[in-house]
């Protein structure tokens, strides 16, 4: 991996913020040095790393002490982030670096996921305190994420027979995986003329893994059986996610692709979807659920 350069454009006008930020750039470097020397890479990555979190939890503390003394509109929002990042991100992380022991593998994952989150907040939700904006919107309370969070592992559990917890529950667009992913979309419409864009992005391991539990054996490479069996078990999942969420509307399928990840990724380009939420699997593979509501309109292509 490349030395990661600050670049000016990180920059949002808070100097004592920018240097937080230029700080946690160069500890990322230090890593990323550390991971190609053979003699240092387990232990001090290790030490590294442990340094990353605390600096980070520091940061967002100091950032978090700033926002309230300017009665930022969107704190409450904008915490929620920090706290996701402590509370799931970074502790999923560390448990994969421990069980793969620090593997010149994990700990690039480790720092592609942190480069990727720090990256798109740093350039949306950081710019936001001083442009006073977001592409968050608070449409879900805290209680509709949780049972969402505990049917969706249920749900995997039941019809993909595997043991899922939750990473992320405010997912936007980050690179969760160098490999290859596959992202299914499912439109929705209502007798009202409201339209639903149900999203799931399954990283291919866990394609393979959950075909093979499924078939009950081996399965090494994703061919149109394997497509079909995801395509069909994920219908089944959303539907029993809906059978377990009272709604005024009563939702059709009305159109089903698969897409790049690549053009998934245009879905966050203007505002988040009001659920977006990321999943590991316990080495087996990563899976984002993410749903974005249309009030009466038609749903935008990608």
């Amino acid at each position: 991996m490349n030395e990661i350069k600050w670049n000016d454009r990180f920059n949002i006008g808070i100097e004592t913020i920018d240097k937080a930020h230029r700080r946690l750039f160069s500890i990322v470097n230090k890593l990323i040095m550390l991971n190609e020397d053979p003699t240092k890479q387990r232990h001090a990555c290790h030490e590294g790393i442990k340094y990353f979190q605390s600096y980070t939890l520091k940061h967002f503390s100091e950032e978090e002490e700033y926002m309230r003394s300017i009665n930022y509109d969107n704190y409450v929002t904008h915490k929620a982030l920090h706290d996701n990042m402590r509370d799931h991100i970074l502790p999923t992380l560390e448990r994969e670096l421990e069980q793969q022991k620090y593997s010149v593998e994990s700990v690039q994952h480790f720092m592609g996921i942190c480069i990727g989150w720090l990256n798109s907040h740093i350039m949306i939700e950081d710019r936001a305190i001083v442009k006073k904006d977001t592409k968050w919107v608070d449409s879900s309370s805290q209680r509709e994420l949780e049972a969402l969070e505990d049917t969706i592992i249920l749900g995997l559990r039941k019809l993909f027979l595997v043991t899922a917890n939750l990473v992320s529950d405010h997912y936007s667009g980050e690179n969760f995986s160098t490999g290859k992913k596959g992202c299914f979309r499912f439109n929705y419409i209502s007798k009202e003329g409201e339209r639903l864009q149900i999203f799931i992005v399954y990283e291919d391991r866990l394609i393979l893994h959950c075909v093979s539990r499924i078939l009950g054996q081996q399965i090494k490479k994703i061919d149109k059986t394997a497509l079909s069996a995801i395509n069909f078990l994920s219908k089944s999942f959303i539907s029993y996610i809906k059978t377990r969420f009272n709604s005024k509307a009563s939702y059709k399928l009305d159109k089903e692709d698969i897409l790049s990840f690549e053009q998934f990724l245009r879905v966050f380009d203007k505002e988040y979807p009001v659920y977006s939420m990321l999943f590991g699997t316990g080495g087996n593979g990563y899976l984002v659920f993410c749903v974005k509501q249309f009030k009466k309109k038609a749903v935008p292509s990608i």
